[in-house]
């Protein structure tokens, strides 16, 4: 009697559903990556003084005006990054649960042993970004509130000027930036696998290569503004 060794059709649809949402982790990702990357460009501005700044902060309301309201492309695209974060966070929810369910077999489990620690650093490493997103926008975009000793009215340049003369916020924001540049790092490397783009011994070079730049450069940019402004090298006036 022959024996059948077509997978089922529960098999097959469970690969095309990981496959999906491990393609949905990597596009929503780089939807992300691009994100941090302008917003990193953008807090560079501080630079350039609190004029340049608040004029920087102006101009993003005004994309694609009269078209759309004052504002509201950048409201468009916050939506856009809100669906992306549920997106992400689903997907990476379901793999992770279905990676605990094929751990239960020896072989995968000892290698997943391996990638343990890497695993719950990308987990709760996303957790924390996330709350910090919460204290971030919370500070600089929803209620804007000023824990620094400068009053600064309704400028978005020294608000961040104010707030990041406070040692503690610099100290969570830095914190923060290194989950961030960890979780950029696997993240761009594990969408290059997905994507097939690291297929050969060159290829994985040349995307961890990329990845470490990406995660570089986005960690260390972002951490000049706060760590100049708390040292004094930028002020409000």
């Amino acid at each position: 009697m022959a024996t059948n060794t077509l997978p089922r059709t529960g098999q097959i649809s469970a690969r095309r559903t990981t496959v999906f949402m491990k393609l949905l982790m990597a596009l929503s990702g780089a939807l992300f990556v691009f994100y941090v990357l302008l917003h990193m460009y953008g807090n560079l501005k501080i630079f350039a003084g609190v004029e340049a700044f608040d004029e920087y902060a102006y101009h993003l309301r005004t994309i694609l005006t009269p078209i759309l309201p004052f504002g509201g492309f950048l409201w468009l695209f916050r939506a856009l990054l809100v669906v992306a974060l549920v997106a992400h966070a689903w997907s990476a929810f379901y793999l992770w649960s279905k990676a605990q369910g094929a751990r239960k077999t020896r072989y995968v489990a000892k290698q997943a042993a391996k990638r343990t620690l890497k695993t719950k650093w990308m987990r709760w490493g996303g957790v924390a970004l996330l709350l910090f997103l919460v204290w971030h926008l919370l500070q600089f975009t929803i209620l804007k509130f000023n824990v620094g000793p400068d009053a600064v009215g309704d400028s978005p340049g020294k608000l961040v000027i104010s707030s990041f003369q406070v040692w503690w916020v610099v100290l969570i924001y830095l914190l923060a930036l290194v989950a961030l540049g960890l979780h950029l790092y696997h993240g761009v490397w594990s969408a290059t696998q997905t994507l097939g783009w690291a297929g050969g011994v060159r290829s994985r070079r040349n995307a961890k290569a990329t990845a470490t730049v990406i995660a570089l450069v986005t960690s260390i940019g972002f951490a000049l503004p706060p760590l100049a402004i708390l040292f004094g090298f930028v002020k409000g006036n």
